[in-house]
């Protein structure tokens, strides 16, 4: 097999690999997200009596530890005698309501959109980032900066062009299943055909500056850091498979924890802008990481950091392993 199409069979290969097994990763970590602040209200007494405002109905509401964030809409009841709140706390908290409220599927809920997005796009990135680091950008800058600017520019690129995918993606993972609103692909669809209608085509593109500032400089911190640990291990002696996972797994951990702010601040926006609770002028950037400092604590930007990280580490290490490993292995072949 030529180089190119190894490198191509690769890619897919561990873009594959990567979306199957870490959307469970991503699901929890946009559900811890997209979750409000904590409840406002007290144990009621006596028991079983509602905990809600006398104007806000006293209902169970599966969705509201993972879609608006208005504090009038975080519930708190006695469920059989046992007093519960829809806000998790934490990641296996987060698990266990999953799994409890939608079963093990809901775990991969969204894998179909990932699998439509993530192949492709990981595929086409890897073989952008690829050709700039090899053929394009040596003759024009200093060699130690070519990864930085490779993965810049290869994933800025991609993230304008998928940006709708990415945003249906989102609130697919952060719906969770209602009676009133069924936690289906159609249904978001559905959402979105109606917003596009009402705002226009630019909607689509709502969270896009979060989401660049999130993933631009992830893949060049994340690059750069990649070809410097490659390095490092390879004046040692020590290369393969196992050499390119680690060095993948490190610097994706520290891209994930240097980024994570903005991580979160395109996950809320995304979801606000589908449930229309918040005007567009709040869901801005700057308002809106101002509006989460300022209602939940600057902690609440680092939200789901457990879960993205736990998710991005093996991820980085899969992706990474299996482009150089199966694509140098299918290159020998041939």
């Amino acid at each position: 097999m030529d180089p190119f199409h190894a490198k191509l069979v690769a890619a897919a290969t561990g873009s594959t690999m990567t979306a199957l097994t870490m959307t469970p990763f991503d699901v929890i970590k946009t559900r811890l997200q997209t979750q409000p602040k904590v409840p406002i209200f007290s144990r009621p007494t006596p028991p079983n009596k509602c905990c809600q405002p006398t104007h806000i109905p006293c209902v169970r509401n599966m969705s509201s530890y993972a879609r608006t964030l208005a504090a009038e809409e975080v519930v708190c009841i006695f469920d059989h005698g046992v007093y519960r709140t829809e806000r998790v706390n934490g990641f296996l908290d987060a698990v266990r309501h999953v799994w409890r409220a939608e079963g093990v599927k809901g775990l991969w809920k969204g894998a179909g959109t990932t699998l439509l997005i993530g192949v492709p796009s990981s595929t086409v990135y890897m073989l952008t980032y690829d050709h700039l680091l090899r053929n394009v950008l040596p003759p024009f800058i200093p060699s130690p900066l070519v990864p930085l600017v490779a993965g810049i520019t290869a994933r800025a690129s991609l993230t304008s062009l998928l940006s709708p995918l990415e945003l249906i993606r989102t609130n697919l993972q952060s719906t969770p299943k209602s009676p009133d609103q069924p936690h289906t692909l159609t249904s978001v669809l559905t959402s979105v055909r109606a917003l596009v209608r009402k705002q226009g085509v630019r909607f689509l593109w709502r969270g896009l500056g979060p989401t660049l500032w999130r993933d631009v400089p992830f893949s060049g911190i994340y690059w750069a850091g990649y070809e410097g640990w490659k390095r490092y291990f390879e004046s040692r002696g020590k290369k393969g498979a196992y050499v390119a996972f680690a060095c993948g797994a490190i610097s994706g951990t520290t891209a994930s924890l240097l980024t994570s702010p903005f991580d979160v601040l395109k996950t809320r926006r995304q979801a606000l802008l589908m449930s229309g609770t918040m005007s567009s002028r709040t869901t801005a950037t700057i308002p809106l990481c101002a509006h989460i400092i300022r209602t939940e604590g600057a902690s609440a930007l680092f939200a789901g950091i457990l879960p993205r990280t736990a998710k991005i580490a093996p991820a980085c290490g899969i992706m990474i392993a299996c482009f150089e490993g199966v694509g140098k292995f299918l290159e020998k072949k041939h």
